[in-house]
């Protein structure tokens, strides 16, 4: 399914941007908040890297597809078996998906195996007072609704395996900003707004400096650095830096 792109047309120009191609599985509330991030985002100031203007941008699409493409198939056993022990863990699907902001705003479905039980995001609600992170996105170390098998997971990053799915498809990058979700980017500021200038990725420049440490205020500094100085060789640096941490668990809960 491609994702929703917010376009400018008859009604942008009265501030409400139009909405086409809209998932199945994207709430009318999820394009709204979309929408709304969107337009504030025609008036961002990040300084982009002359790299994305260049050869390198097209690089980067094709190392995408190609690593994508490559771990989908050699990693098929693991992700099997990994499909099996969540359903015999516990009731629900094995792949949790969700709508996420891509590049502009642009809704897509952001897929994951699931590590919750079922009914997670209901459940947020109750324990928003136990919430550990700042800003807008919430994070427990102990979260009562991880199940076993997704602790286990979330500790070795390998519920994020069928988000090579959405590399190969384009809606993420195997590199970039976190995608968010809708509700957390209609609290963001104008300035943490830029951070959805470019694609999303499965990991980035704060997975690798401190992950789950950092604040959040340090998390959107961290991705505007990266927009701002990307090259390819800066997505290589991460994606080896990205091996290290996953190894040695490091900020990961």
């Amino acid at each position: 399914m491609r994702g929703t792109r917010f376009q400018q047309g008859s009604q942008a120009q009265k501030g409400v941007p139009s909405v086409a191609s809209v998932p199945s599985t994207v709430s009318s509330n999820d394009e709204r908040l979309a929408a709304s991030s969107t337009a504030l985002l025609r008036a961002n100031h990040v300084a982009l890297s002359s790299a994305w203007y260049s050869w390198q941008r097209h690089a980067k699409r094709g190392l995408d597809i190609a690593v994508a493409a490559v771990a989908l198939i050699a990693l098929a056993p693991l992700m099997g078996v990994i499909a099996l022990c969540i359903r015999i863990d516990s009731r629900g699907p094995v792949i949790f998906r969700q709508p996420r902001c891509g590049k502009n705003g642009r809704l897509f479905v952001f897929l994951k195996f699931r590590g919750m039980v079922a009914g997670a995001e209901d459940l947020k609600g109750e324990l928003e007072d136990q919430n550990e992170a700042d800003g807008p996105i919430f994070k427990m170390r102990n979260d009562p609704r991880i199940t076993r098998m997704g602790r286990i997971l979330r500790r070795l990053s390998l519920d994020e395996l069928p988000q090579l799915w959405n590399v190969l498809r384009g809606d993420m990058s195997l590199v970039g900003p976190r995608p968010p979700v809708p509700a957390e980017v209609a609290r963001y500021a104008a300035w943490q707004r830029e951070r959805l200038v470019v694609p999303g990725g499965i990991s980035g420049l704060w997975q690798v400096s401190g992950r789950s440490e950092l604040t959040f205020t340090e998390m959107v500094k961290l991705d505007l650095d990266y927009i701002e100085h990307w090259s390819l060789s800066l997505d290589l640096s991460i994606l080896v830096r990205t091996a290290i941490a996953v190894i040695t668990c490091r900020g990961a809960y």
